[in-house]
């Protein structure tokens, strides 16, 4: 899910990926090759960001988590950005001379920082490296391959030796080793390094192209290509492979297209698929021989399927797993490979089955037998893959959901989802199917307790909980702890109210009298003192209020919300407002009550979708006239405080100087 979304002037482009300061917190930009930028996470303009214009072109910005930001630049200059930022025009020397940089990667080494970066010129290429606080350099020629050339490197430092990696064209990888600690002093002549193949990325007549390499530990590698079968289409897939002993460990077709660049942190795959980035978490066991080529018998130690938890990909399947009896390869027809073995995975004791094995084995289970099997895997689920097996378990019940329409474990679900610490991204379907299935209470908990809504879903449950009409949501279920203790609503043209009143007194009596005299229809449609919409709907709408969201994404969504209903929501957000400016504190009384904050951000998003068509509708002029009178009457009344801010601020001066122990009369004149 975006958290955030900045944006360079028009005509302006940014020219290397951005970097954020572990340090500081703070992102850091370059645009037009020369141009710094630095901001942190609540700045909006980046145009009012902290800006420095550079002496020369920058090629990357590494950032380290104990070693802070690294410059390196396009000549081969390299800085750290505290040192930049003391003279941003300083002179930056050129190291490379007619090279151009084809990779670069920092890396720590002990307490010190490592940049390693290659360069290419008339077909040869060469290596860098530069350390001792990137004072020391040097250079390094990489062995030619006859009719291959590298496609990508990736690099990582084991024992004081860099050990880098390079994707030829000719399907294979090769490794380099250079060590760290050398002489200081600088040959005359280069050294060329000497490469070793380290991995064939073909099996059994399958070649990948690969595109892009990452470094897993010392014994596994992942690639990004396409498989290219003889007499068949080339399909992109994700692939990881031993090193050690050669196999293709485990794989995945990615139908919708990849960006052929794939990103590895924390255990975590990232690369574009399709239109989306996709994130999928893997974990790295011991390497042995046994798990190379899929003949694991341990049930302590998880196989081949458990390598990488495949459930973000959607497919057809619900889990993949590629352990095959009689093969390490993983096979274009690994789907075809998986129901062939359905009947042996049933024969399976179910202590010895994975997650994905079971979730397989149970897809066609009846009921009760599926909900019953659910529930035992949750409680038998090891703590690391706690949270990634309880999403299984959501996916297989929204998968049965979506293949059987008369299916709709709904206390189930909702007991999954108020127990356990789930996220949208484990479940994707999860919202949808409960859309589908009209289920505002599951909905409202989805809203309240998920981090990562997508702003299309949170807009789809807002234009659902205005369209459904009030009666029947007096039939159903829904939490109404965060308005129980504030709202005024009408029902069956009685007025019920529930208000909080403060040092004995609620409204004023006499503006009681004259709200007595308005009818009642007047009164609900200017918005001005009972709720325009019913309990159970304003507590629906009170968890989209407190759902996360950013402006950009959500706003394109919101311009698609009806009138009518933009009309309402803006009527019931005004009556909040109303509400909140009641109490001097602006706080709402109640359980997960919206904050002033949120109403006015969700008020200034509704004003900016829906303005023009606003001001047009005559239904809407009311409202707008009674909601520019209150923001002004408040704008002028919290000038008035400012006015008097110095008086109250000496008066706060002199009851720090006045001596507790005697007792004065003093008169405090203000002007």
């Amino acid at each position: 899910k975006p958290l955030g979304c900045w944006s360079v002037k028009h005509g302006q482009i940014l020219t290397c990926p951005v970097v954020c300061n572990f340090e500081t917190h703070e992102y850091i930009a370059v645009h037009d090759d020369k141009v710094l930028r630095i901001w942190k996470n609540e700045d909006i303009n980046l145009d009012k960001a902290f800006k420095a214009t550079l002496s020369a072109d920058v090629y990357r910005i590494h950032s380290l988590p104990h070693g802070g930001p690294v410059v390196l630049f396009r000549g081969g200059g390299v800085r750290t950005l505290d040192v930049l930022l003391e003279a941003p025009q300083q002179e930056i020397e050129n190291v490379i001379s007619g090279e151009v940089i084809r990779w670069s990667g920092a890396f720590m080494d002990g307490q010190q920082p490592v940049l390693i970066f290659t360069t290419e010129k008339d077909g040869d290429f060469f290596v860098y490296v530069q350390k001792s606080k990137l004072s020391s350099l040097h250079k390094y020629k990489l062995e030619q391959q006859e009719s291959a050339k590298p496609l990508c490197f990736t690099a990582h430092i084991t024992n004081q030796t860099v050990t880098l990696l390079c994707l030829y064209s000719n399907d294979s990888v090769y490794q380099v080793l250079i060590p760290l600690h050398q002489d200081t002093e600088e040959e005359e002549e280069e050294e060329i390094l000497s490469k070793s193949l380290l991995l064939n990325l073909s099996v059994s007549g399958t070649v990948l192209k690969g595109t892009s390499l990452v470094v897993l530990d010392k014994d596994h590698v992942a690639v990004l290509g396409s498989l290219a079968a003889p007499g068949k289409e080339p399909r992109e897939c994700l692939t990881i492979w031993n090193t050690k002993f050669q196999t293709l460990q485990t794989s995945k077709e990615l139908p919708l297209g990849t960006s052929g660049q794939l990103w590895c942190y924390e255990e975590k795959f990232f690369l574009i698929h399709g239109k989306v980035l996709t994130v999928i978490m893997y974990k790295c066991e011991t390497s042995s021989l046994a798990a190379a080529v899929g003949k694991l018998k341990d049930s302590q130690t998880p196989d081949v399927s458990s390598f990488v938890n495949w459930n973000t990909l959607e497919d057809e399947e619900l889990v993949v797993s590629f352990q095959s009896q009689e093969s390490v390869a993983l096979k274009a027809e690994s789907k075809m490979n998986l129901r062939s073995r359905r009947s042996n995975v049933a024969k399976v004791q179910p202590e010895t089955l994975s997650v994905g094995q079971l979730l397989l084995n149970l897809k066609d289970a009846s009921t009760y037998v599926l909900e019953t099997e659910l529930r035992q895997l949750m409680t038998k689920a090891p703590t690391p893959d706690l949270q990634a097996t309880i999403g299984c378990v959501v996916t297989a019940l929204t998968d049965r959901c979506k293949r059987n329409p008369k299916y709709y474990p709904q206390n189930f679900l909702l007991q999954i989802v108020e127990t356990r610490d789930l996220s949208y991204s484990l479940c994707p379907d999860l919202m949808a199917v409960a859309l589908e299935k009209k289920d505002m209470h599951l909905l409202q908990i989805c809203l309240e307790r998920f981090p990562d809504i997508p702003e299309e879903i949170t807009y789809a449950c807002l234009k659902t909980f205005l369209s459904i009409s009030e009666a029947h949501l007096q039939s159903i279920d829904v939490d109404v702890d965060s308005v129980i203790c504030y709202i005024d609503v009408e029902f069956d043209s009685k007025e019920v109210k529930t208000e909080i009143v403060e040092n004995g007194f609620g409204a004023e009596m006499d503006q009681d009298m004259r709200d007595a005299k308005i009818p009642k229809e007047s009164r609900s449609r200017s918005g001005g003192e009972c709720c325009p919409v019913g309990l159970q709907k304003a507590a629906l709408l009170n968890a989209i209020l407190h759902s996360a969201y950013t402006e950009t994404f959500l706003l394109p969504h919101l311009k698609n919300l009806p009138a009518p209903q933009a009309i309402l929501f803006l009527r019931y957000l005004y009556y909040l407002y109303v509400k909140c400016s009641e109490k001097v504190n602006t706080t709402l009384p109640g359980t997960r009550s919206p904050t002033i904050n949120q109403i006015m951000d969700w008020m200034c998003l509704l004003l900016d979708a829906h303005f023009t068509v606003m001001v047009m509708l005559p239904e809407a002029k009311e409202l707008l006239s009674n909601l520019h009178k209150f923001v002004r009457a408040q704008v002028r009344f919290y000038s008035e405080l400012n006015k008097i801010e110095g008086s109250l601020r000496e008066l706060q001066r002199l009851n720090h100087l006045r001596e507790s122990q005697t007792y004065s009369i003093e008169v405090l004149e203000i002007i």
